[in-house]
């Protein structure tokens, strides 16, 4: 199992890492509301390895069958596996290739708040708000924190959608086994 969990767990954050270290250099052009459409959809194809990677450990490590549990903890594996690459290369990015980052969004936020007809004390608000998050994701682990929640919900719908649709009871002589 850990081969596969590891396999598959590196080749999607692989893909999560390297389309991360691709798009960053052209976020100004890409804008904040792109740039979110562009990562989810990244999260998605990557995650299609928690699918292929339980269907190989059913075909190949169970013997034509698993249960929705054994699935379910292979395809959270692969998740953790692949959101850990996706934080380690958040963890470079940020501090090294875009340590303004932050600054850029908050300046994006408040330009979003003022759009939307935000009265000068809601603008205010929001700047509190931003500087007090600017604060706050100082520390790494806190930044750590946020960072993985942008993956893992993606990651585990895929893991219990996959583990519904793969997980297969033994049949023994046309009767299936409780």
């Amino acid at each position: 199992m850990r081969k596969i969990v590891l396999t598959f767990g590196l080749i999607a954050g692989a893909i999560l890492s390297v389309m991360m270290l691709i798009t960053i250099p052209f976020h100004d052009q890409i804008g904040f509301d792109k740039g979110l459409i562009i990562g989810y959809t990244t999260m998605v194809l990557a995650f299609l390895m928690v699918f292929f990677g339980v269907k190989s450990y059913r075909d190949n490590v169970a013997g034509g069958s698993v249960t929705f549990g054994r699935a379910f903890v292979v395809g959270l594996l692969i998740t953790a596996v692949a959101s850990v690459c996706y934080v380690a290369t958040w963890q470079v990015v940020y501090r090294e290739l875009a340590p303004d980052y932050l600054e850029k969004y908050s300046a994006y936020a408040l330009e979003k708040e003022a759009a939307s007809g935000a009265t000068e004390a809601q603008l205010a608000k929001k700047r509190q708000e931003m500087a007090e998050f600017a604060e706050m994701y100082k520390n790494p682990l806190v930044n750590i924190a946020f960072t993985l929640l942008e993956p893992l919900p993606v990651g585990l719908l895929f893991t219990l959608v996959t583990a519904g649709v793969l997980s297969r009871k033994r049949r023994v002589e046309g009767t299936a086994l409780a």
